[in-house]
Parts: C-alpha cells; sequence; structure tokens
C-alpha cells in the first residue's frame, strides 16, 4: 500500500490496494482511518536523579511502546522513529546529587551521577522490551552537544521574533548561604485548597499543582533550614498572554479532531480563563476596606460550600496589583491559573547555558530552565539519531528491526503536514506540553501575535497523548508513604513483562485514574485473593498460549509436521476483518485499553472455536486439515493483534511459523485488505509450499510455552 497526502486531515490516507486474495473489489466496508505517512512517538523523559518506578513503565513507557509497535506495523517500520531520553538537567538532578555526596554515598561528578541513573533507566527498559530507536540523555554526548545547539537555535529564533521579555521576578534566597534556590531547594506547604501532597516546592507540589513561589505556605531552605526571603532575579520568559488567540483556536481544533483525550483540552482550558485571586471566606469581612485600593475587578462570593470567594481582574498586571495590597493587609489568598509569562532561564548552574542574547553581562550566567529544554529535547534526540549518534550504551537502536535512515532528516517528522508526533506524557504535564509548548513551537516558526494570520508552518504541533494517573492501591504514589511503590525492576521478581504489559495495556488511563495492585506487594491479600495482574496476563498465558501450542502440535502429531494450506472459512474472513477495523479505530484514538480488550476477545473466540472443533474432526482427515487451515488463519490475526501487547510471545511463534518472509514483513499491515481482511499464511510461504499446499513448521519441543508465566507462579 502507498501512502499519499491527505491535505484536508494533514494525515496519509491508504489507496485501494487490496493484498488479499480472499477479497474482491465488491467487498463492501466502512471507511478506515488515515494514518500519517511519517510518525514519531516519544514517552515523557524521566528525571536523572534515580532509576524507574513502576509509574514510568506502566503510565507511560508501555503505552508509548505499544503505539509505536502499532504504528510500525501499519505504516511500515522506517516511517516510525520512538523517542526517549533522561532528562539529565534541573533542581531535582542537583539536589539530589548534592544529598548523595554530603551524606558520603557518592563521589563522583554530577555528570557521573546522572549516567550512573541513565545506565539504570536503560536496563528497565530492556527488561520491558520497550523498543526505542534511541535512549539518550540531554546531558549526555553525543546528544549533549545537538540539545545545546537546538537550545541556541530556538532561544535565536525566538528573539528575533520578539517573543522573548527581560523580566524581573521574586525568587527564593537563602541569606544565610548566601544563594537563590532552585525548585527543589525549597520546601513547604501546597498553597492549593484540600490538597493532599506530601511535598511541596518553590512553584510545584509533588501532586501537580502550581502557584507563585511567594504563595508557598511556610517556605524552608534545605540548605541552611531556615525560611528563605524573596529577592528580584532577571530572565528571559515568553509570553503565553500573547498567544490566547492561537492557544484558543489550537484548543478547538484540538476539540474537533475526534483523537484528542477531553483531559488534555479540559486542562489547556483552564488557563485560558481571566486572571482570578481566590480569597478564603474567612476574609469576607476584611474585603470592603481593601476593595477601593484594588484595580477594577468583579468580585464573585462563594456559591455553595466553596471555601472561597472571587476577585477577576481585567489582565495579569492587575492583577499582580492587587497581590501586595491583599499582602498587606494580611489576607489570605491564591491565584487562579490563568496565562502568566512562561520562565526559559534560571540561575541553576547543573543546566544548559543560555545563549547571551544581547551582549548584558546579567546573561552569562544563566542556564536554561529544565521544563522548557525539556519539551524540544525529543527534537534533540531525533536529530542525534538521525545523525547516526549513539553511544555504546544504547549500541546504536533499541529496535533492531530498523533497516535504514538513508536521507532522512529531523524535518521529515517535525515539520512535514504528512508527518505526526504522539507525546506520551501523564496529566500533571499537560500545561509544559500544551499551554507552554504551543506558543514556544508557534514562535519559533515566526507566529505574529500582532497578525494572527500569518503562517507559522514549519514544527508541527504534537498529538498530545495524556494518560491520568497511576495510582498504588488506590493512591497516588509516593516513596515517603507507608506502602512504598515498587521500582520496576522489582516487579519483574514477580511477573514476566509480557504479563504486565497486557495489565498496563487493559487500565484505560486514557479515561480515568486506575490503581495498580499487584498482589505480592499488597500486605493485606489473602492466599485466596486474585491478582489483577495475573487474570489479564491470562489471555496471553493460557488462551492464546493454549490455540498456538494445540496448532503445532496438531500439525506435528497428524500431518508430519506440516501447516495445511488452503481456504479459510468464509464466516471467519468476516470475523477477521470486523475485529480488525475495530482494533485499527481503537488504535487511531490512542484509546489502547479498548484495542486490548478487541485482541483479547478475538485470542478468546479463537480459542472457543479450536476447542468446539476438535474433537468433532476426530478421524476425519479433511475436516481435520480444514480445522487446521481455519485455525492457523486464527492465530495468525490473534499474533497481528497483540504484536504490540506482546512483541516476545508473538515473535516466538513466528520463529516456529518457519516462514519465508522476515518478521516485519509478517507483522505489516499491507497484508491486510482494504476491506480489514488479513492474508493467509499461503502469503508468505515458498511457492514450493504453496504448490503442494502444505508448509513445513519447526518442530515445537514438548511442552513449550510461547507465553510463559513467571517462575514464581509454578509454586
Amino acid at each position: 500500500m502507498a501512502a499519499k497526502t491527505d491535505s484536508t486531515s494533514n494525515t496519509a490516507s491508504v489507496e485501494s490496494a487490496c493484498a488479499c486474495t480472499n477479497c474482491t473489489p465488491t467487498d463492501a466496508f466502512p471507511a478506515r482511518p488515515a494514518f500519517p505517512a511519517r510518525a514519531i512517538v516519544t514517552a515523557g523523559m524521566p528525571y536523572g536523579n534515580k532509576g524507574l518506578h513502576f509509574g514510568h513503565i506502566g503510565g507511560v513507557f508501555v503505552p508509548a511502546d505499544i503505539y509505536a509497535r502499532f504504528l510500525r506495523d501499519r505504516i511500515g517500520v522506517n516511517n516510525v522513529l520512538f523517542i526517549s531520553g533522561t532528562d539529565c538537567y534541573g533542581s531535582p538532578i542537583d539536589e539530589g546529587y548534592r544529598k548523595l555526596v554530603e551524606a558520603g554515598e557518592f563521589d563522583g561528578s554530577i555528570e557521573d551521577y546522572v549516567l550512573m541513573n541513565h545506565q539504570a533507566q536503560f536496563a528497565s527498559l530492556a527488561a520491558y522490551n520497550i523498543s526505542l530507536d534511541i535512549y539518550q540523555g540531554s546531558g549526555l554526548e553525543p546528544a549533549k552537544q545537538i540539545h545545546k545547539d537546538m537550545t541556541d537555535e530556538i532561544f535565536d529564533r525566538l528573539h528575533q521574533h520578539g517573543h522573548l521579555r527581560w523580566l524581573s521576578t521574586a525568587q527564593f534566597y537563602d541569606e544565610e548561604v548566601g544563594s537563590f534556590l532552585n525548585g527543589r531547594q525549597v520546601e513547604g506547604k501546597c498553597p492549593w485548597p484540600n490538597c493532599e501532597s506530601e511535598q511541596a516546592y518553590a512553584d510545584e507540589c509533588s501532586l501537580g499543582h502550581s502557584y507563585q513561589p511567594e504563595e508557598l505556605i511556610d517556605p524552608i531552605s534545605t540548605l541552611s533550614g531556615k525560611p528563605p526571603v524573596m529577592r528580584n532575579a532577571a530572565n528571559w520568559y515568553i509570553d503565553l498572554a500573547s498567544f490566547k488567540p492561537l492557544l484558543t483556536e489550537h484548543i478547538r481544533q484540538l476539540g474537533d479532531s475526534g483523537t484528542t483525550r477531553k483531559v488534555v483540552t479540559d486542562t489547556m482550558s483552564e488557563f485560558m480563563l481571566a486572571p482570578i485571586i481566590f480569597v478564603r471566606n474567612e476574609h469576607l469581612d476584611d474585603y470592603p476596606a481593601v476593595a477601593g485600593s484594588l484595580p477594577a475587578h468583579t468580585m464573585r462570593p462563594p456559591a455553595g460550600r466553596e471555601t472561597s470567594f472571587e476577585l477577576e481582574f481585567e489582565n495579569l498586571d492587575d492583577r499582580d496589583t492587587a497581590r501586595p495590597i491583599l499582602d498587606r493587609a494580611a489576607i489570605r489568598y491564591r491565584t487562579g491559573k490563568t496565562l502568566v509569562p512562561f520562565r526559559l532561564t534560571g540561575n541553576i548552574e547543573w543546566g544548559v547555558a543560555a545563549p547571551n542574547l544581547t551582549g548584558n553581562p546579567e546573561e552569562s550566567a544563566l542556564t536554561v530552565w529544565v521544563w522548557p529544554e525539556s519539551l524540544w529535547a525529543p527534537i534533540s534526540f531525533t536529530r542525534t539519531y538521525l545523525a547516526g549518534g549513539a553511544p555504546d550504551l544504547v549500541s546504536g537502536s533499541l529496535n533492531p528491526a530498523r533497516t535504514s535512515t538513508d536521507g532522512q532528516n529531523w524535518k521529515d517528522y517535525w515539520c512535514d503536514p504528512a508527518a505526526r508526533v504522539y507525546q506520551f506524557i501523564g496529566q500533571d504535564n499537560i500545561y509544559f506540553y500544551g499551554v507552554a509548548q504551543t506558543p514556544l513551537f508557534a514562535g519559533y516558526n515566526g507566529f505574529s501575535t500582532e497578525d494572527p494570520s500569518t503562517s507559522y508552518g514549519e514544527i508541527q504541533q504534537t498529538q498530545l497523548v495524556a494518560n491520568f494517573h497511576l495510582l498504588y492501591f488506590g493512591r497516588k504514589a509516593s516513596s515517603s508513604s507507608a506502602l512504598k511503590p515498587p521500582m520496576a525492576d522489582e516487579l519483574l521478581d514477580f511477573y514476566t513483562s509480557e504479563q504486565l504489559r497486557a495489565h498496563f495495556a487493559s487500565l484505560g488511563l486514557s479515561l480515568k485514574q486506575a490503581s495498580f495492585r499487584p498482589k505480592p506487594f499488597n500486605p493485606d491479600a489473602g492466599e485466596r485473593d486474585p491478582d489483577p495482574v495475573l487474570k489479564d496476563g491470562q489471555v496471553l498465558t493460557n488462551i492464546l498460549n493454549r490455540l498456538a501450542r494445540s496448532c503445532f502440535y496438531t500439525a506435528q502429531s497428524e500431518l508430519a509436521g506440516m501447516m495445511p494450506l488452503g481456504k479459510v472459512s468464509e464466516s471467519l474472513l468476516a470475523d477477521a476483518a470486523e475485529a480488525i477495523r475495530a482494533y485499527e479505530q481503537a488504535m487511531y484514538s490512542q484509546e489502547l485499553h479498548v484495542a486490548n480488550s478487541i485482541a483479547a476477545e478475538y485470542c478468546r473466540a479463537a480459542n472457543k472455536y479450536w476447542s468446539e472443533h476438535s474433537k468433532a474432526t476426530e478421524g476425519n482427515a479433511e475436516a481435520r486439515s480444514q480445522l487446521l487451515v481455519d485455525c492457523f488463519y486464527l492465530l495468525r490475526v490473534c499474533l497481528l493483534l497483540m504484536h504490540p501487547i506482546a512483541p516476545e510471545g508473538t515473535r516466538m511463534v513466528y520463529d516456529y511459523l518457519k516462514l519465508d518472509v522476515a518478521e516485519t514483513e509478517f507483522f505489516s499491515w499491507k497484508h491486510i485488505s482494504e476491506a480489514g481482511v488479513p492474508s493467509g499464511l499461503e502469503t508468505f510461504v515458498s511457492t514450493e509450499s504453496a504448490a503442494g499446499e502444505a508448509h513445513p513448521l519447526r518442530e515445537l519441543p514438548p511442552r513449550t510455552d510461547f507465553f510463559s508465566r513467571h517462575p514464581s507462579q509454578f509454586t
């Protein structure tokens, strides 16, 4: 199937080209979704201060990997890049390193510390069969220099297009140590009402609530243990409010697309509100005394059980003028979500050096704040990969199936309207990837805030695939809680990676928060209590495994190890087409739990078909041969649907089929007709086998499992 550009949808549609001999041009079928000609999949970057915990794997990397594998099957392995890496800079790394050194637990450089954690992350990803094309580090060569070059390019373009503002704002300062404090060197209480966060930092708590630094309650410096003061510091900002028309239209388009999760548009829309100050109800009697001193505003009394009343201002400057007036009156408040200048630089030493754009001496010591530079890090990693750069740690690629990058440029993926970038992130990060990234990319492209009708092509806006929180026994995972969440590697002491992948795929994080409840880690679990992870994994270890073994062992015992070839029963072709079309639509919408459910149900139905017909056909050679033709076809479709979810087991079945085509060819969707009918196995055998209407299989030893259980589950 060739791909062509659909100018109305900015995706690639598929030309009519039936590759299936079981399909005729007169077959009626519903419209199938159009996929891009090329795609990048990214997974949110973990900080370089620790290894990966279960949330990194189950909430981001497994979903991203499933989608990347599907796209490789769907549009071609050489048209898809799966990109991620370690977030090497920022205060979490700086503070984690400082504490270990002071405790005498680490004696290397901060670069050594980051590399150690990067290597641990890489090993965990490999253990879960995460098929990244590159897993780099923003502070590790060869991506380090490319990332620095990309950073300079971003800043130069934003400055050239007039989108940078040099602003002096209040920052935490520790007078005892004589230093500004980075985000993790300040701890206090989150100012958000009813927040259950156990840790709140300079401008964001551990649950993702953001606020102004001066709103943090009872701040303490982690360096001296004393309350810091506020001092002004100058930095570069991009004025998000000037991009409000662009953001408003972008949110509308996302909502109309039918493929953007509601949590993305809802979260982004929250920041489109007017500047609001929320004042606690205990100050209702104090408000009249200061109301006349405040800039023009609208006061809204509390409704129902609300604990605050609202003061809405016409613009951000008026809101910020009101804040010191309320402070002097000892009135407690918090600011609401709105578009505020997004800080691009800071004074933390461990960061990408910011370019000096104006020759101002104050710029010379600035580094780039970790959040903005992490937004273009996937572009840096793309450029690194396509330039052939990867350290020995990565050995060139985590995805051995890719065969070529000849002539490809990073702009083929990030700038071409026929391509698409799918970014898998957690819901906490929607503000950064949606509200902040959109103006950054548009500003880089030369978007004019004075004339929004001007073109702003070049770097395309990305498809955000945001997952809700993956909870741990019903609560947000926290290393400081009584029930400590497991690291990713710990889970593999009790489960296979494919059991866990199947479970994570079933959780429906696109719709709601889900709780991870692995029985071996549940102190309250009884011996007879079921394990939710094993329940989802049984589709592989019991059902699909049984179907595959039945097909192979029957062929070995009754047909001398030969797989019969022939015409598949018509009803099975129709069922396969229906499942394929539903599965494809679910994947198009990134509803992985729906795709997983369709695949699981198809596997159950296929196994049931074998069970219902195996005894009835005993002793009837012709009927037995037809049953094997049908069931090998059912197995072929099961493998196609489960390949992104369970790549190891499906690959093993492919190996034992002993076909005359490469693995990528076997799983390629180019062998699915436009009606959605997968071709039969005769497509992948030699001319001699096809002529003889039978194909020799690789001998399967007794009691071989394609989808095995973990050794601990046999006790």
